[in-house]
């Protein structure tokens, strides 16, 4: 068997799409070899950092920290479970705060539509201390205005 997986292959592999490992591939985050027609080969360890990315980018780092998070891995050889251990062990505050983020979203929809107020000027998911005004009279995130950032 070869060591070596075309591209088809190692889509299919790993659920993520060809057009997205060339993506990853251009950005730096996995490296493939080209066969003497040109065609994508990739070692089989390529599996495990697409499966890394993947759960990176679901957890919400950027492909900017999950290239930083990946340059840690020994390029020389697979990954081991320590090493994967190792470089994820900084993520459980992250998933953490991922988490009481939903939560807070998951209330604050319940909240909103079990009002029935349908007022921006005082909902605090939609427009927080209304922001919107600021933009003028009427509806304005309804005529295409995007809602203000809030100030820091």
């Amino acid at each position: 068997m070869s060591t070596l997986l075309p591209i088809g292959e190692v889509a299919r592999r790993s659920g993520v799409a060809a057009s997205a490992l060339r993506f990853y591939e251009e950005r730096g985050l996995i490296q493939s070899e080209r066969a003497g027609s040109g065609h994508r080969r990739y070692p089989r360890p390529v599996l495990r950092r697409i499966a890394f990315i993947v759960f990176a980018q679901r957890i919400g780092l950027t492909l900017e920290e999950i290239g930083a998070e990946l340059a840690k891995l020994p390029p020389d050889r697979a990954p081991t479970r320590g090493d994967w251990a190792r470089l994820s062990s900084s993520w459980s505050g992250r998933i953490d705060e991922r988490i009481a983020e939903l939560v807070r979203l998951k209330e604050g929809l319940t909240e909103c539509i079990g009002c029935g107020c349908l007022s921006l000027d005082r909902c605090k998911l939609a427009n927080p201390d209304d922001r919107a005004a600021r933009g003028g009279p009427g509806p304005r995130y309804w005529v295409a205005d995007r809602p203000v950032a809030p100030a820091r």
